[in-house]
């Protein structure tokens, strides 16, 4: 049975806060470790419920950490990107959020080697942004620059797997070295032929800045590593046709087959302020002709702007099994993705394919792409799906960007990384969305675990969950409301459709995680759910993820992230996430809503990370089970 007490004034009580045991040490860079597991059962003996709303807002500004010197000089060096200039998005999208800032923060060198992840994917050094599977390897390609942590200079960066976790990294795959591609090898997509062979088809910035798609083939079938490439003597094999800009055409997409025989690939444009997808055929891949008008194209949507990595790709509707892209029939619906280059924002939307017509028709033309679906509402971009023929799964990738400043980026000497792979499927249930969850070769990294059950979460608790260095974890927790209250609670039309923040306290919410939290709780991440009830009656539920108390620095993004998310009947609240120093990937509801978060914490460092449970309620109390993996470090390194 739980032990706590109630502590009405936070600063009067700070030093109960402190945590009586020495911090355990992390690593400075990410090791391979032996996988032993070590099982706890917590009964929160020693647990502290507290005022939350004292906790949020009681806090006075702490002098900057000094301890590890310093990165900063007198006169940071700037740089001017080239993303826009040259009429391609630079997938960076600063200055936006709450309380950011352009003047640096000084990092100490131990801010930021803490920052650099343990288990995700990213480039040794420097700037990154078409997935394969073949003999036996997984293949990552990615936008890379390697001369700096900023973006310019794009090549294709390559590493393999054998699991999607550990990576190995390889030379450099595609340089910009034509005329065709020498101000940068963009985005593109590998398609896998029925005789073996292997299409790659990327966008290039010509000399003249114009965006034109190349193909390029492997030098060698027999080679599992497929080190070495080869750009056909004719490219370019597409050019932008008339009524498009020569800056707005680009990504073409994984190529599928009809019945007819005849190959069929997506590019991304816009026409005016309408976004928009170009359908193509090939029976060779060195031809093309478009077989949509730019009046008529495979699908459009007016005012979302130009579409760029484009994604097209089918699910099943009966199984959970993922399906080749050229999968065309009953029983599948055909997901259309794109990034919307104007907001940095990933949606999607369900609907028919009719390949006879060449059209698409989303399921609810309101919840039509750009305007009804995200992908991921947080810090997330230009995603991509390959289908997994070794599982039979669909996998996607998704990039996320730094959030801090360029300056901090050439300091810490690298920018961005991939989420963890998500498997993609049809939800089943609700028959309005897709699922995404991590790839179960994520669990491999699990080791010590800690499980918590039944925690009884009066309005305004919030509960400190014991853990030390919890920097690295997989965390799953479940949450049930006091239903005698959600059916009594009046309802307010005017937070209806509003996530709010942590602080906020509501009738009905919010509740859920802190995580990367210091003892004080002076810093803090929190993930949580919000039940918004109606004069009506009716209830919206919201997903939500807090970065505005997660770092003392400036100049980092502080933005309040969230979306809705379908709770169905008897459904307890549930969320998964996926802590990683610098990044928190939450997944609610089993993965129906997910939110990528890039956060840059001073306190939490070294050790001194936390995870508590909070209920922020005024009227409902809640009841958390949760469940809590530190994880190891990948085997991330040159092969």
């Amino acid at each position: 049975m739980a032990s706590y007490m109630v502590l009405p004034d936070l600063e009067q009580n700070e030093a109960f806060l402190r945590a009586t045991h020495q911090p355990e040490s992390e690593p400075e860079y990410p090791v391979q470790r032996p996988n032993a597991k070590r099982v706890a059962i917590v009964t929160l003996s020693c647990m502290v419920v507290l005022s939350f709303m004292a906790i949020m807002f009681n806090g006075s500004p702490d002098e900057l950490l000094s301890s590890g010197g310093s990165f900063r000089s007198d006169s940071p060096k700037t740089v001017s990107s080239r993303g826009k200039r040259e009429g391609v998005s630079e997938k960076v999208h600063r200055g936006v959020g709450i309380g950011f800032d352009t003047v640096s923060y000084p990092w100490t060198n131990d801010m930021l080697l803490w920052q650099r992840t343990g288990y995700h994917f990213q480039p040794q050094r420097n700037w990154m942004n078409g997935p394969l599977y073949y003999k036996g390897y997984y293949h990552l390609f990615y936008q890379y620059n390697p001369d700096s942590a900023v973006w310019g200079n794009i090549t294709w960066g390559h590493a393999v797997s054998t699991d999607l976790i550990h990576w190995k990294y390889l030379p450099i795959t595609l340089v910009p070295d034509q005329w065709y591609d020498i101000n940068g090898a963009w985005t593109g997509s590998a398609t896998l032929l029925p005789d073996g062979n292997i299409i790659m088809l990327y966008t290039g910035d010509t000399d003249d800045f114009v965006q034109v798609q190349n193909l390029a083939t492997p030098a060698n079938l027999s080679d599992p590593l497929l080190l070495d490439w080869v750009k056909y003597s004719g490219n370019p094999v597409m050019t932008p046709p008339p009524g498009i800009g020569v800056k707005d055409f680009r990504d073409p997409t994984t190529a599928w087959v009809g019945t007819d025989g005849v190959w069929r690939l997506a590019l991304g444009s816009k026409v005016g302020k309408t976004g928009i997808t170009l359908l193509y055929k090939t029976v060779d891949f060195i031809k093309y002709e478009l077989v949509t008008s730019l009046d008529k194209p495979l699908h459009a949507v007016p005012g979302t702007g130009m579409w760029e990595c484009v994604d097209f790709y089918p699910v099943s509707t009966m199984s959970l099994n993922g399906l080749d892209t050229s999968v065309i029939g009953p029983g599948v619906k055909h997901v259309l993705k794109a990034s919307l280059d104007d907001n940095k924002q990933d949606h999607y939307a369900l609907g028919t394919y009719d390949i006879d017509s060449e059209t698409w028709t989303p399921d609810n033309p309101e919840m039509d792409v750009g305007i009804g679906l995200r992908v991921d509402y947080g810090k997330y971009y230009a995603s991509k799906t390959f289908y997994d023929q070794n599982t039979g799964r669909r996998i996607l990738w998704g990039w996320v960007g730094e959030t801090d400043t360029e300056d901090d980026d050439l300091l810490k000497g690298w920018a961005s990384l991939q989420t963890i792979p998500r498997v993609v499927t049809y939800d089943t249930k609700t028959r309005a969305n897709i699922i995404q969850w991590p790839v179960e070769e994520v669990k491999s990294l699990r080791k010590e675990y800690t499980q918590v059950d039944d925690v009884f979460l009066t309005p305004g608790s919030i509960i400190n969950l014991g853990l030390t260095s919890a920097a690295q974890l997989d965390i799953t927790a479940e949450f049930t409301v006091d239903l005698e209250a959600l059916q009594s609670t009046v309802g307010d039309d005017n937070v209806i459709n509003s996530c709010g923040g942590a602080a906020v306290q509501r009738a009905l919410g919010p509740f859920g995680l802190l995580v990367l939290a210091d003892e004080s709780l002076s810093e803090m991440t929190p993930v949580y759910f919000y039940i918004a009830k109606a004069s009506d009656g009716t209830v919206k539920n919201w997903f939500c993820t807090d970065q505005s108390r997660s770092s003392k620095a400036n100049g980092v993004d502080k933005q309040i992230y969230g979306g809705p998310v379908p709770v169905l009947k008897d459904e307890k609240y549930s969320m998964r996430l996926l802590v990683d120093h610098s990044i928190v990937e939450a997944f609610g509801q089993g993965g129906r809503t997910c939110i990528s978060s890039r956060v840059y914490p001073t306190k939490t460092i070294n050790g001194k990370a936390r995870v508590f449970v909070f209920n922020n309620a005024t009227d409902s109390s809640v009841t958390a089970s949760i469940k809590v993996w530190k994880l190891d470090s990948a085997d991330i390194r040159p092969f």
